[in-house]
């Protein structure tokens, strides 16, 4: 792709017809092809995973900075992907300054665009991508199907990378810390109090932006395409069955594969910690260093919800570095995060509370 391709949502076709005369004028010219009207501009690619890559792109009209994410729909398995991160960020009526800001989602396929919108029973394109989802077939996107079907999430740009890259390239910093995790809680209550369960919180999947007012770094989290939205029901009588997410940060009960949002609270307290004592592990995939915790068996080291799902009564030794500067407070609450028992644990309204309350007294 072209440094400076574009992403057309709308086109204007123009037609004309002759009225006949006793002497025929010369043949007309032909009819101008389409005109396409780009409404971003992809500047360069920021991010490629297994179903999408990721660029930054800027409004044409304005020149504002937005991300892009470009989703293949050739696969069920992508079409389902997509589908959840779309409805679940279609979800939420109001915003919160720690999730990602959605903008806009435009399906493209045949060389014409069109916005998506949540349940629209009047697009064929889209109830289709509902249908490849649903009964797992490769119908859009393949050889027989004419040109490859897209999806087009447009999102607010972050400019300061990932958490793990933020924590990682710079010196421990406890007031940073200290602001980390509430902003955390807030999001993950927000998203639970909208029904929402992420299932895949980890520092990969947190942004950071730079463009506050006070020029402080501001978390958001973002990837929902693991997300659940539990329609009319409180996420923690919510009973979930897939067991997904990355090994570093499942809950016990998710390697079970019967769990609540309960299980965002243990990713959560996984990422907390990591975050204060700069606990990494080696991705065995990108050989990338990751924030993360986990145990030690042997010569092996294991994600604690695999350990605690092995040896419920296992005692996680919080801080894990002897020269960390943690309060009593913080402590006892990370260990609460990471309780066996998701019964154990508190909710992601008590959390927010909680954290509150400790990060004050420490």
């Amino acid at each position: 792709m072209n440094k400076y391709s574009t992403l057309s949502s709308s086109t204007r076709i123009s037609s004309r017809k002759d009225c006949p005369t006793a002497e025929p004028p010369p043949p007309p010219p032909p009819p101008p092809p389409p005109a396409w009207e780009p409404k971003y501009s992809l500047v360069q690619e920021v991010g490629r995973g297994s179903y999408g890559v990721v660029y930054e792109a800027a409004v044409r009209r304005s020149g504002a900075r937005v991300a892009v994410k470009k989703i293949r729909c050739d696969a069920p398995e992508n079409v389902e992907l997509a589908l959840s991160e779309f409805w679940a960020l279609t979800s939420l009526r109001r915003r919160h300054r720690n999730v990602i800001r959605f903008e806009e989602c435009v399906l493209q396929r045949d060389g014409l665009a069109q916005r998506m919108s949540h349940g629209n029973k009047r697009s064929e394109l889209y109830l289709r991508l509902v249908e490849t989802s649903l009964k797992g077939e490769r119908i859009l996107g393949g050889a027989a199907a004419g040109q490859p079907c897209y999806l087009w999430f447009v999102m607010e740009f972050c400019n300061g990378g990932d958490l793990n890259h933020y924590v990682l390239s710079r010196r421990p910093d406890a007031a940073v810390n200290t602001s980390f995790m509430l902003q955390l809680t807030s999001a993950v209550a927000f998203l639970h109090k909208n029904r929402i369960v992420h299932r895949d919180l980890k520092p990969d999947n947190i942004l950071v932006s730079h463009d506050s007012p006070a020029g402080l770094p501001v978390l958001k989290v973002a990837d929902f395409g693991l997300s659940k939205v539990c329609v009319n029901v409180n996420v923690n009588k919510c009973w979930l069955s897939s067991a997904c997410g990355s090994d570093f940060y499942m809950a016990p009960e998710v390697w079970e594969g019967h769990y609540t949002a309960k299980a965002d609270i243990f990713a959560l307290g996984i990422i907390i910690w990591a975050m204060i004592e700069r606990i990494t592990f080696i991705d065995a995939e990108t050989k990338k260093e990751l924030l993360g915790t986990y145990v030690r068996q042997g010569g092996e080291i294991v994600p604690v919800g695999e350990a605690l799902l092995e040896n419920p009564k296992m005692e996680l030794h919080i801080p894990q570095k002897r020269r960390t500067f943690m309060s009593e407070g913080i402590k006892q609450l990370i260990k609460d995060m990471l309780a066996a028992n998701p019964q154990d644990r508190p909710d992601a309204f008590e959390l927010e509370t909680r954290m509150d309350q400790v990060t004050c007294a420490a």
